[in-house]
């Protein structure tokens, strides 16, 4: 997959290299002499192209003709959405993700500006810092579908309600899924009649409404 990032700040920068380092081929475009300096160094020479993301001359010469992914990454709010929007309407670019700066712009990032996934940084530290608050020690292990799912652990404590209950017993919403247990140092699949055992550590894929169900279930009881 060809992704274009504009803008080379530390966000640009570090979502080249991951990116890069995944096997994408990437093109970086910046204009700022100090950020060409830093990520230059960074780097390999032929990632980055030197010149104005918003000026469609230097976005076609970093090969936004052919790119299926635009990521805008630039300090501006009103650049990232004009990028956007612009090389969806003038190069059919197939899919664009967009940086967020100021929270109170957020509300523009959305279809008007064919603005598909919208990074707002804020929005998501929030929302980490509410799901650390409210899941105890379950611990998030990754975002699936835009942040609409999760796979999540939890190693269940003593005295929790779920010790002893076959999976089958502990109605889960639809869409919580105990995909695996780790038993003993063992992975175990589980099945609906597999009985939680104190100690196991589970690994579910789940919504958000299923991640406090599971969260009440394998919480340790309250002391009086």
């Amino acid at each position: 997959m060809f992704v274009i990032i504009a803008g080379a700040g530390r966000t640009g920068a570090q979502l080249a290299t991951m990116l890069i380092s995944q096997g994408y081929h990437v093109h970086l475009v910046e204009s700022r002499k100090e950020i060409l300096a830093r990520v230059h160094r960074e780097l390999p020479t032929e990632v980055i192209f030197e010149g104005d993301p918003a000026d469609p001359n230097v976005l076609e010469v970093a090969g936004i003709k052919q790119a299926q992914v635009l990521a805008a990454c630039t300090t501006s709010d009103e650049i990232n959405l004009a990028l956007c929007y612009f090389v969806r309407e003038r190069y059919q670019t197939q899919r664009t993700i967009a940086r967020v700066n100021n929270p109170r712009n957020a509300w523009l990032f959305d279809k008007k500006f064919h603005v598909d996934v919208a990074l707002n940084q804020a929005e998501i530290l929030a929302r980490l810092i509410e799901e650390e608050m409210s899941m105890g020690d379950m611990m998030t292990l990754m975002k699936i579908r835009r942040g609409n799912y999760s796979l999540v652990e939890e190693k269940i404590p003593p005295g929790a309600e779920a010790i002893g209950k076959a999976i089958k017993e502990l109605s889960l919403p639809e869409h919580c899924v105990i995909a695996a247990i780790i038993r003993h140092g063992e992975v175990m699949i589980p099945r609906g009649v597999t009985t939680l055992n104190v100690e196991d550590e589970v690994l579910a894929i789940t919504d958000s409404a299923g991640a406090e169900q599971l969260a009440r279930l394998f919480e340790p009881p309250q002391q009086p």
